[in-house]
């Protein structure tokens, strides 16, 4: 693994989808037991492109969730590499049976991706805003768990995720991500990756949440404190050795979330925490509510998920490191 973070965040010019697709394009031109399967959301998808390269390899399975992971894992038993798409609502909620037992227990090779993580919603609102996806999926056996950053990570990750058997789901932001890293970046899926060091406080995040990490830990240097940040963008098998290193060596832990803050990120790492070195962790992300209509920005703000929020819980969590030494 090497990650070279830029030293500026803005916008991708491209969106993921773009990356989802091209990528899955130059995979399956290499390997021919690469199919991709779709809810009836090919143009939110992205994926015409694959498509037209590979029209008997591409199915559109209709707005039939369910049965598409039936459809995948059917696949998958005869030996192909199924990449299904949907929104993270169905992709995760109404699936859930599906890839238990057809997949997870079925012992087969499908990846889901669930698009419009969290916030990114927006404007189709609290019914297509999945904030518990990752908790409901966290809880199957076997499940692998992801959630990519930019497209530099997306492009990394996706042979990985190619090569590697079982059941995966992919957390995958559709529109244009902040670009966190430089190309060059590569990763490895199960482990965290350190992206700026820190003694005073770990800041433990993913998705859209680690630019906002990056940046609290900017607001927390000039305050004195001195914040390390780390993605964790396999939510599980979580990297249990990397979050006991922090909380040994920083003795404070803020997790940072577009998710809600039961069973999700926070949730994982205060249970690795609780087990191994066990130290105040404040979590940052919405707090056990539905989403609803509106702009990013204001959701951001609504719902706390922004630089200040994040600085604001290490002030805490650090506060909370000196009563326990006291």
């Amino acid at each position: 693994m090497s990650v070279i973070v830029k030293d500026k965040w803005e916008k991708e010019p491209a969106m993921m989808r773009k990356t989802l697709c091209d990528t899955l394009i130059a995979l399956a031109e290499q390997d021919d037991r690469i199919v991709a399967l779709d809810a009836d959301l090919m143009s939110s998808s992205g994926m015409g492109p694959f498509r037209a390269k590979f029209p008997d390899r591409f199915f559109n399975c209709g707005v039939a969730e369910a049965n598409m992971v039936g459809v995948a894992a059917g696949l998958s038993a005869t030996g192909r590499i199924p990449f299904a798409h949907s929104f993270g609502t169905f992709a995760s909620r109404r699936v859930c049976d599906q890839l238990f037992m057809s997949a997870a227990y079925a012992r087969l090779n499908v990846r889901l991706i669930g698009t419009d993580p969290g916030v990114t919603a927006a404007y189709n609102g609290g019914t297509h805003m999945p904030l518990e996806d990752m908790a409901v999926l966290r809880a199957l056996p076997e499940v692998t768990l992801v959630e990519p950053v930019d497209s530099v990570q997306l492009k990394d990750l996706l042979p990985q995720l190619a090569q590697a058997y079982g059941v995966f789901y992919i957390r995958l932001l559709r529109k244009n991500a902040v670009s966190v890293f430089a190309p060059g970046s590569t990763f490895t899926l199960g482990k965290g990756a350190t992206l700026r060091g820190g003694g005073d406080v770990t800041l433990i995040a993913s998705g859209i949440m680690v630019a906002e990490a990056l940046k609290a830990a900017q607001l927390l240097a000039g305050q004195n404190i001195d914040a390390r940040v780390i993605n964790l963008f396999t939510w599980k098998p979580l990297d249990t050795a990397l979050v006991e290193a922090c909380a040994r060596e920083t003795g404070a832990i803020v997790t940072c979330e577009n998710h809600n803050i039961i069973g999700g990120l926070g949730g994982a790492v205060s249970e690795a925490v609780c087990a191994s070195y066990p130290v105040p962790v404040e979590r940052v992300g919405v707090k056990d509510e539905f989403g609803e209509v509106g702009p990013e920005d204001y959701l951001r703000a609504r719902f706390q998920l922004n630089d200040t929020d994040i600085a604001a819980a290490a002030h805490r969590a650090i506060a909370r490191k000196v009563r326990k030494a006291r």
